[in-house]
């Protein structure tokens, strides 16, 4: 019976280790090495009838796209904030073809989008829109610290985070790492960037966070284009999503400015107020 066993164990093993693991999704960090869907890829902005729209596209991979489309503008940026009249289409870039295409309003438009502009006809083939491509950046990006900032990481060499590891073909720490500094009441000033991965989903897109005290964490994720929820980008992860969904396209600079007081203590250790936290992500 022993044999027996060994037998079926030794056959099991060899079966599994005939299955190949499935890829992990690609992840770009250079633009320049990227897909022909990353150009497509990005946010819009145009009028109609005088009311002001904005479009953000996202790559979902294999030439296929989603367009996320709002009344006012872009969020933090014209959208009235109105959740109820944000629309959601799929679009295609044919193989070898440098514009993706989508079905609007059942058909009855089209909107061609050429990674400079959109483009939106009727079935006659009458334009009736164009919608420009805008590259948003932070405000606060590439901002200088006061002079009495304790500077973690400049990207030239200041470094306070042991052990840790620099991607040097854009200068920036990698994840997974902590300050030997320790802080209580402060604000703190991080810029950021998420990598492409038009093939990921969910908490697979560049998923990292920015700890607190290593109590709350700001969730850092490529979140461009989705609902803005806690586990996305700008959300105190499991305590609060953002009130707006401000992250920009993967592969952009991007900003946490976060002012931060610490939770208070008795003599006897018993709370006596809560910790605080305001997040600005880029500039918002």
């Amino acid at each position: 019976m022993r044999l027996i066993l060994i037998a079926l164990l030794l056959a099991t093993t060899f079966v599994h280790a005939q299955q190949p693991a499935a890829p992990k999704p690609k992840a770009y960090t250079d633009p320049a090495q990227t897909d022909d869907d990353f150009a497509i890829q990005g946010e819009y902005t145009g009028q109609l009838d005088g009311k002001s729209y904005g479009v953000q596209i996202w790559a979902q991979g294999g030439g296929k796209f989603e367009a996320v489309s709002y009344q006012g503008g872009l969020p933090g940026a014209g959208w009235d904030g109105d959740r109820e009249k944000v629309t959601k289409t799929t679009g295609l870039r044919g193989e070898g073809e440098k514009t993706a295409i989508f079905s609007v309003k059942d058909g009855t438009l089209k909107a061609e989008v050429t990674g400079q502009n959109i483009l939106v006809s009727n079935t006659d083939g009458v334009r009736v829109m164009e919608l420009n491509r805008t590259d948003r950046s932070s405000p606060t990006l590439g901002a200088q610290p006061p002079e009495n900032a304790v500077v973690l990481f400049d990207g030239k060499g200041v470094n306070r985070f042991p052990n840790s590891r620099v991607d040097e073909s854009i200068g920036a720490l990698m994840e997974g790492i902590t300050s030997e500094d320790t802080f209580g009441d402060c604000s703190l000033h991080v810029e950021f960037l998420l990598p492409y991965m038009p093939d990921a989903r969910g908490q697979g897109r560049g998923n990292s966070g920015l700890y607190l005290q290593g109590r709350y964490e700001v969730q850092m994720l490529d979140s461009f284009a989705l609902d803005g929820k806690d586990n996305e980008c700008g959300g105190l992860y499991k305590i609060a999503a953002p009130k707006l969904n401000l992250c920009l396209p993967p592969l952009a600079w991007q900003t946490y400015d976060v002012d931060f007081t610490a939770a208070k203590y008795d003599a006897a250790s018993q709370k006596t107020a809560n910790a605080r936290i305001t997040v600005k992500h880029n500039g918002v």
